[in-house]
């Protein structure tokens, strides 16, 4: 666990007028990469997001563009946490950083929080969060929302980036992944859309303040603006359900439990809402488990280098990320047989 430095943080909370005492904090969150805390000093209980330590590839854990996003989709409506403060400054904890409110609710991972448990309970917490991805992607590009980016050439630009990435993440040969890789360049599905993209939507990164009601989506550092079908590949791709194959981007174990939608049921709630063309929905699939193998295998070289210690997720992933691209693979061919 990467502790916070109390002082220099304590003198930082001083200067936005946080009430005096004794820092609490703790991790909260499965992230493995960027680190999210609970911080209380007198009786003010916020959320302070960082990245890890350097070094890290160029324009990777951006804590600052990821609060300015956080911040352009409050004003726009979407359920977020209230950004409070971001800090660029990297002497004071290490690595810039910023501070929002913290927001009650609960996380649905391995285990059904309290209330969660009736029957329909699991059905409705799914839907909502289908719904509250097809609200995000209606969400208007103008304004500062449009200053976000540019949505013009996502996919492509997100596979040419991943492909960079993947020689600068691995010390080892795995001939499957860069195939799918070259795949998903010679396929490139035309964007019928542009919208916000969270670039990390998964159940495990939503909170429910009851069954069938989002009460903040998280971690923010993928989004973009592009091609919505991405956050739907993305959803289906790391949702459980039984009789699919695991890897280490099933996150959220509970819903192949009965009483939860299928991942079919996800695809087509989406469609009723946004009446898009789902047709090459598998490519985005295919997009999504083999950028998660790429930054999979980033988390294993770190800890191949001891940079991890104590680490128990990033072993595995000597397995793990080899069936992403199994999973990657298999979902393009999918595609081409023409079924979802």
């Amino acid at each position: 666990m990467i502790p916070l430095p109390e002082a220099p943080l304590g003198r930082y909370l001083d200067g936005l007028g946080v009430p005096p005492g004794e820092i609490a904090w703790r991790r909260i969150g499965d992230g493995q990469a960027n680190l999210t805390y609970e911080v209380t000093r007198g009786g003010d209980r916020m959320v302070l997001r960082r990245g890890p330590r350097p070094p890290f590839p160029p324009s990777a854990h951006d804590m600052v563009r990821e609060a300015r996003f956080v911040a352009a989709m409050g004003r726009a409506g979407v359920p977020v946490p209230r950004v409070r403060a971001v800090c660029e400054d990297p002497e004071v904890i290490g690595v810039p950083f910023y501070l929002m409110n913290l927001v009650d609710g609960h996380v649905i991972t391995d285990a059904l929080p309290p209330g969660f448990e009736a029957p329909g309970a699991g059905r409705a917490t799914v839907d909502a969060a289908v719904d509250a991805l097809a609200a995000l992607h209606a969400v208007p590009l103008e304004g500062d929302v449009a200053a976000l980016g540019r949505p013009d050439g996502y996919l492509e630009r997100q596979v040419r980036r991943f492909a960079q990435l993947w020689p600068l993440n691995t010390r080892r040969e795995l001939p499957r992944l860069e195939r799918v890789g070259e795949e998903l360049s010679a396929t490139l599905p035309a964007t019928s859309r542009c919208a916000v993209v969270h670039g990390d939507y998964r159940l495990g990164n939503l909170m429910f303040a009851a069954p069938g009601r989002v009460a903040a989506i998280l971690d923010w550092e993928m989004a973009a603006l592009g091609d919505p079908l991405a956050d739907l590949g993305y959803l289906v791709a790391t949702y459980s359900q039984e009789g699919w194959p695991v890897t280490p981007m099933d996150l959220t174990p509970v819903t192949a439990a009965p009483g939860f939608p299928t991942r079919a049921d996800l695809v087509a709630r989406y469609a009723v809402h946004t009446q898009a063309d789902l047709s090459a929905l598998a490519w985005y699939e295919a997009l999504a488990l083999w950028k998660s193998a790429i930054f999979c295998e980033a988390m294993y070289t770190r800890w191949l280098d001891g940079q991890r210690p104590g680490d128990g997720f990033a072993p595995t992933l000597v397995t793990g990320v080899p069936a992403l691209a199994d999973a990657a693979a298999e979902a393009l061919a999918r595609l081409e047989k023409g079924s979802t």
